[in-house]
């Protein structure tokens, strides 16, 4: 029963009245996550606990700290705004000791939050609304964090998205050819060597300030923003666990890549492969309206590079682990890698195309006045 493995840690966490159930929730790759469901006193109270996954998060002391400095900031912002952040923002749930997370006997890391009720994290994008509602979610987020000290911030997966250090490691991987694939992937190589100054753009324009360094999530896929059942209004951003210095272009990238292609990361059909030009509209207007007056017009006019760079960037981290011989990502199949590598590939190749008119969108944006 669920209730054996979790029943001893439930005493540690300061859930307010008596446990009735508790159900596994299965969304999510990377964390346990557990539904818990309370009476206090008549009153039903939901709770989540999660076990984090130390294999992928070294110091989840400090993914913790993390994610309690920045929910106290979002909170904050939000109150010194006049808007209610009750069920807005990840409420944590302490430990008997006063503490974000507890330590298992056998060094496992839990934590607790209070349930978001009446909300719903969509695996997809059913309608421009729905898209508009993640864009103006996320884009919500950074504005709440815009004046929080970035640099303080603890980077839980170092040069994540550093593409000239992940290109060398591309370079490396080609050089040794652990599982002897290189010769079968050779115009693949060839596609990230033609893409290396493009891939390298916004590491160069942090570098020498052109872009500011900001809070990021860095995991802006769609399930991760709550979205109220009955409004379909974006309730609260979730998943803090990446949350670390970077640029907003990462952010908007990434949630474009994901939501906006016409095709799912590992789809082997490339024709079917493609940037919907509405989603990726609908996304960039909730996002812009929300992040009008802060992001600079560097950030704002190079949005749709940051589409381009994420896009690449995960498909040549697909190659190298082709080549390495499948080690980081998890695989159904001998060719999965490769056959994500060429859908994300199939898709930068559209976004390419359509650099034009995604230009174009930009510029009509940047003269409305939100």
């Amino acid at each position: 029963m669920i209730y054996n493995r979790i029943k001893n840690l439930l005493r540690k966490f300061c859930f307010e009245g008596e446990y009735q159930d508790v159900e596994e929730l299965s969304s999510g790759n990377v964390n346990q996550t557990y539904h818990l469901f309370y009476d206090d006193n008549g009153t039903p109270r939901q709770y989540i606990l999660q076990r984090i996954n130390n294999y992928v998060f070294k110091e989840p002391e400090n993914v913790m700290r993390n994610i309690v400095q920045v929910t106290r900031h979002l909170r904050s912002s939000m109150e010194s705004q006049g808007e209610c952040a009750d069920g807005r923002v990840l409420d944590i749930i302490e430990t008997v000791d006063g503490k974000s997370f507890y330590v298992d006997q056998f060094g496992g890391y839990w934590r607790a939050y209070v349930y978001i009720p009446n909300a719903v994290a969509p695996d997809t994008v059913e309608s421009l609304d729905m898209m508009r509602e993640v864009g103006r979610g996320f884009g919500h987020f950074q504005r709440l964090l815009v004046d929080f000290p970035a640099k303080e911030l603890y980077v839980p997966i170092p040069n994540f998205h550093n593409t000239t250090k992940r290109f060398y490691t591309f370079v490396r991987a080609v050089d040794e050819d652990q599982a002897g694939r290189v010769k079968k992937v050779e115009d693949e190589i060839e596609f990230f060597f033609e893409h290396r100054r493009m891939m390298n753009q916004i590491v160069t324009l942090l570098d020498n300030g052109t872009l500011p360094l900001r809070v990021t999530h860095n995991d802006t896929k769609s399930n991760n923003v709550m979205m109220d059942k009955t409004t379909g209004k974006a309730v609260c951003v979730i998943d803090l666990d990446t949350v670390m210095p970077g640029s907003s272009l990462y952010d908007y990238g990434d949630a474009v890549r994901f939501g906006a292609s016409t095709a799912a990361e590992d789809e082997p059909d490339t024709s079917k492969i493609a940037l919907d030009l509405e989603k990726t509209r609908a996304f960039t207007e909730g996002f812009v309206e929300e992040t009008n007056g802060f992001l600079t017009e560097q950030e704002l006019r190079r949005l749709p590079l940051g589409i381009k760079v994420i896009t690449c960037e995960l498909a040549m981290r697909f190659l190298t682990d082709y080549i390495d011989g499948d080690l980081y990502f998890r695989v159904k199949s001998p060719q999965h890698n490769l056959i994500r590598a060429r859908a994300q590939m199939a898709l930068l190749r559209d976004i390419e195309k359509k650099q034009d008119q995604l230009d174009d969108m930009m510029d009509e944006l940047l003269r409305r006045k939100f």
